[in-house]
């Protein structure tokens, strides 16, 4: 399953006209050119996950699901558009109730299009672990650096801190990775790829190939992979 033809376009345009005014007129093209396609995706997606690992599920959900809303939360932002601009889809781990465990993301946005594998800004207390574990197997996460560098298409995401985290020593050759708020890897694709016929198999060979990221931080924090 691809996605439509019109996913970004649609976001193009809701980007230009980020208003409930508009949304609601356009709501039927956002269900056929975002939603159901998305959906759909997620339907199709399944059986390559299981054949990754068990232990992550799609949920093909309008709300509660794999899918992310299209509505942002603006409670506590300054910027008060009321929708996302882009497309987000994140597999989980069956323990992670919510972002904030190991996962598989696709993003989906005019101009920025891409995979994820890993686990984004855990609380500190889930950060230590995955790091104590590098520190404790740093020639497994070594191996593991050296494959996804092998392939060119993988670089790692997020902030990292100015110093090296508090216990960690500052000259521990991985002191770079240690100092990660995040651990996980990211890849650029484009839009022609995910429109494409045969995106549904492309994403689960991109996920496969970053999938031991996903399965070290499992390890790390005693979740099955």
């Amino acid at each position: 399953m691809a996605f439509s033809g019109d996913l970004y376009p649609f976001l193009s345009d809701l980007a230009d006209h980020n208003e409930r005014e508009w949304f609601q007129a356009n709501k039927r093209r956002y269900e056929q050119s975002v939603k159901e396609p998305a959906l759909q995706f997620i339907r199709d997606f399944e059986p390559h996950l299981k054949a990754i690992s068990p232990e992550f599920r799609a949920i093909a959900k309008a709300s509660g699901g794999s899918l992310f809303r299209i509505y942002r939360d603006t409670r506590f932002s300054k910027d008060k558009s009321p929708y996302k601009t882009h497309t987000g889809v994140q597999f989980r781990h069956t323990r992670g109730k919510d972002a904030h465990a190991p996962g598989f993301y696709l993003h989906l946005q005019p101009g920025e299009v891409g995979a994820a594998v890993g686990i984004w800004h855990p609380e500190n207390k889930v950060l230590n672990r995955i790091r104590d574990a590098i520190v404790a197997e740093p020639d497994r996460w070594g191996a593991l650096k050296d494959d996804l560098a092998s392939s060119g298409r993988w670089e790692w995401f997020g902030e990292s801190l100015k110093r090296a985290p508090r216990g960690y020593d500052p000259d521990h050759p991985y002191i770079d990775d240690l100092k990660r708020k995040s651990v996980g890897v990211w890849t650029k694709l484009t839009e022609a790829e995910t429109v494409a016929p045969d995106f549904v198999e492309h994403y689960a060979a991109i996920c496969a190939e970053g999938a031991p990221v996903a399965a070290f931080a499992c390890e790390a924090l005693g979740l099955a992979f």
